[in-house]
């Protein structure tokens, strides 16, 4: 039997391979082939003993992200060997020398690249992070070690149903973390909203089946608009000799998720669903007047939302994306997005930086569409050099520079600068040099004085005024958003910062040292922790600078030893594995999460105040470094970044049907204002449900109520029974819960 299933697995993974080859055969020079082949075979040679969590031979997972880089991306032979190689050194025997001995020292590189770093991380730092600062340095040589990443990322979150819980949670987030923005910096659209929606499917499946549910049952009556709403245009278009193509498309369940919980509407309020897009056959030199021309056709029929026009042909946006948006009013009364672009722009946008290299190629190329991206490329080369902090600090300024909107403004002289949305004027001077940055006393934003800290909005012109005696202060950090700006303000103030750190460290060693403690990077790593600072060279600086008082390390003591007296007889923790191997040690080889409400007697946990869990919410237990282990919502606010960049500290956990506890939760009331009304919600509470209330504030302007009220329930469908009591209360609209 096994036989057979193994003779239907070759015939399988041949299936796979041929499909890969027949895809990538317009991209092939000769000789490419054999190369390919090679590359296939030592892949399967050295992943033939292993398998997916699903089951299924681990060829197919380089194979598929292979086939993801050629047909999704548009890359060639390089980028297709390195995808089927890109984990043989990590999982194998195999060696980099291997790599560059067989298929030379590009490919070699670019493996580097995608290799995770082995060995022991110091206690406190984020591997996560170190691996990805690692993958990055390749980045600023060669741009397709990330786009290989995010093709693995991609056919990892396809298959991310066969993984447990707690690690699709940790993969889904820091895929929504780091790699979505990351696609979309890159242009790759298509990757980045599929992104987005897998990590909603694993992080609130119920939320992201009831969207595409309702997608499906609008399926018939939406085509049926479409059709009625392109009809003219078409005719219109085909009268004037276009050579042109028409989609419409829902937008992607992400987007419409983030609509409906921005502005907290039911799917049947988020208007904009789906979006028309004309897509033109034209010669590079007409773009912009046809896709004009493709407007004035669009906006003869129906009537515009002047506010809603986003022109990205004139100024592309940084990741090279160009494209005319306008939203327009149906003759049903609907506002319709219309998107209009070439041929040309639209690969480009589809498959992001990879197009900008075929075009590049291309003599009469557009270079202003790629020198955005090549631009922000320098930028990364220049963060990676100026970096010398910890790993999650690097992460947090890289994240900055994904900013997906940008702002266009102007010098004195009208030279345009793109900076990120929410720069100041302070980012504008650093822009200009860094001097000028250093040196900035003020801005004249449209002649008018403005102080560093002023937003600045699109078509500002600004002129920046310095003064010899200006110098960088710690405060400038909260007025810059971009990573320019920043790593210019921190070099200035790193001198003297590293005397206060200095100063910081010998004071904790010789305090320690009293308290006769050891110096150690654990003990350290809990001090941060008790004194919640961010890092470990910020909380020495904290203390250098004497905003910290060195006294107080004594209540750090104190803290400790009530901790041990409660720890004698609890479990100690420091990471998943160590959980998993204590509870099983103590209940069982079945036991591999912490039950919320039983195990109070033998792990040392608490709620997360930051999101109020109660029973019933999706939830992860988080090990800290001082306060045990925290329980957190799935959709906490900070779950994200816990996810991302401490996924090994993450452990499951889910509630235990004991007795009822009260938990506090809070509820936000809309409506119609009239006598009576609270009376009638606390009756609702306190009489008919038995609930205690914990606070209520109610705020009433022209005849509109809000109000928000704390109370204790048992459990989400105590809540939600609560919800719906209270929504029928006469005069109120809306009923919501918020952390």
């Amino acid at each position: 039997m096994i036989r057979v299933d193994v003779e239907e697995e070759r015939k399988e993974i041949l299936k796979r391979y041929r499909r890969l080859l027949r895809v990538a055969k317009p991209l092939l020079k000769s000789g490419d082939a054999k190369l390919i082949k090679r590359a296939f075979n030592v892949s399967s040679e050295a992943h033939k003993e292993m398998r997916r969590k699903s089951g299924e031979p681990y060829i197919y997972h380089p194979l598929e992200v292979a086939l993801i880089c050629v047909e999704e991306i548009g890359l060639g032979t390089t980028s297709i060997i390195a995808a089927l190689l890109h984990d043989v050194v990590e999982d194998t025997d195999m060696e980099l020398e291997d790599i560059e001995r067989d298929f030379g020292p590009k490919v070699a590189q670019i493996i580097d690249g995608l290799t995770k770093i082995s060995g022991v991380f110091e206690y406190g730092s984020s591997q996560q992070a170190e691996n990805f600062r690692k993958m990055l340095i390749t980045l600023s040589d060669d741009v397709r070690v990330i786009l290989i990443k995010l093709a693995d990322r991609l056919n990892n979150m396809r298959t991310l149903e066969s993984m447990p819980r707690h690690k699709q949670l940790k993969i889904a987030s820091e895929t929504k973390y780091l790699y979505a923005p990351l696609a979309h910096r890159l242009g790759l659209y298509s990757f980045k909203s599929e992104l987005e929606d897998l990590h909603l499917k694993f992080t609130d499946k119920e939320t992201y089946e009831f969207i595409i549910n309702k997608i499906d049952e609008t399926k018939v009556s939406r085509n049926k608009f479409i059709k009625t709403f392109i009809a003219p245009i078409q005719v219109e278009l085909d009268a004037q000799n276009f050579k042109f193509n028409i989609k419409g498309r829902p937008k992607s369940i992400f987007s419409i998720y983030s609509k409906m919980k921005k502005q907290n509407i039911p799917f049947e309020e988020v208007y904009d669903l789906f979006a028309i897009r004309i897509i033109i056959d034209t010669p590079l030199e007409n773009e912009k007047a046809d896709c004009w021309q493709v407007y004035s056709i669009v906006t003869d029929f129906y009537r515009p939302n002047p506010d809603r026009l986003r022109d990205w042909i004139s100024t592309p946006r940084a990741n090279g994306y160009e494209s005319l948006h306008t939203t327009v009013m149906s003759q049903t009364g609907q506002w319709v997005e219309v998107q209009i672009r070439t041929q040309r722009m639209d690969d480009i946008a589809e498959r992001g930086y990879a197009a900008h290299w075929k075009y590049k190629e291309k003599e009469n190329s557009p270079e202003k569409a790629a020198g955005g991206l090549d631009e922000w490329i320098t930028q990364v080369r220049t963060l990676l050099e100026n970096n010398d902090g910890s790993a999650i600090e690097f992460m947090d300024d890289f994240r900055g520079n994904l900013f997906q909107d940008e702002v266009f403004v102007f010098t004195p002289k009208g030279d345009l600068k793109v900076l990120p949305f929410g720069a100041t004027a302070l980012d504008f001077a650093f822009e200009i040099h860094s001097e000028v940055g250093a040196n900035c006393i003020g801005a004249k934003v449209n002649q008018k004085l403005v102080p560093i800290g002023h937003k600045l909005k699109n078509g500002d012109q600004v002129e920046i005024l310095t003064s010899k005696k200006q110098k960088p202060s710690e405060d400038w950090l909260k007025s810059v958003v971009t990573s320019r700006a920043r790593a210019k303000i921190k070099d200035a103030l790193k001198e003297e910062k590293k005397q206060y750190i200095l100063d910081g460290k010998e004071i904790v060693q010789r305090k320690l040292k009293q308290m006769k403690m050891e110096f150690s990077s654990v003990v350290v790593e809990q001090l941060r922790a008790f004194f919640e600072t961010k890092t470990t060279t910020e909380f020495y600086y904290k203390v250098g600078r004497g905003i910290i008082d060195p006294t107080s390390i004594k209540g750090f003591k104190e803290f400790k030893q009530q901790k041990k007296l409660k720890k004698n007889t609890m479990i100690q923790v420091t990471d998943e594995s160590s959980f998993t191997k204590e509870i099983k040690n103590l209940k069982g080889p079945e036991h591999d999460q912490l039950l919320i409400g039983e195990d109070m007697d033998v792990v040392d946990y608490i709620l997360a105040k930051c999101c109020n869990p109660i029973p019933g919410d999706d939830v992860f237990g988080f090990v800290t470094v001082n306060e045990g282990i925290k329980i957190h919502r799935t959709s906490c606010p900070n779950a994200l970044e816990l996810l991302s960049n401490h996924g090994n500290r993450v452990i499951k956990a889910r509630w235990t049907s004991q007795q009822e506890i009260a938990f506090l939760a809070g509820l936000k009331i809309v409506g119609t204002d009239r006598v009576g009304l609270i009376s009638d919600l606390t009756k609702v509470i306190s009489n008919e449900l038995k609930v205690n209330m914990r606070s209520i504030t109610v705020d009433s302007d022209s005849g509109i109520f809000e109000g928000t009220i704390k109370l204790y329930v048992h459990s989400t469908n105590h809540l939600d029974n609560l919800i719906e009591n209270l929504s029928e209360v006469q005069g109120v609209l809306k009923v919501s819960r918020f952390d």
